[in-house]
């Protein structure tokens, strides 16, 4: 077999995979992993806050 047709295999193997381990269950998450989905939210709110100041603070050194 070729590394290409394992390279193409590889995506649906990997996604028949995922769906088998998930048990093709829809849960909506423990109390905890909603703590850990807020945090993170939190995370990134700072982060893009703490991006939009740095490009400003390069915008004004290139003036």
């Amino acid at each position: 077999m070729e590394w290409s047709t394992l390279l193409v295999l590889v995506c649906p193997v990997m996604m028949i995979v995922m769906m088998f381990t998930k048990k093709g269950g829809h849960s909506h998450g423990s109390p905890n992993h909603r703590v850990a989905a807020e945090s993170l939210h939190d995370q990134l709110v700072d982060l893009k806050a703490e991006n939009e100041r740095i490009s400003k603070e390069l915008q004004s050194f290139k003036k």
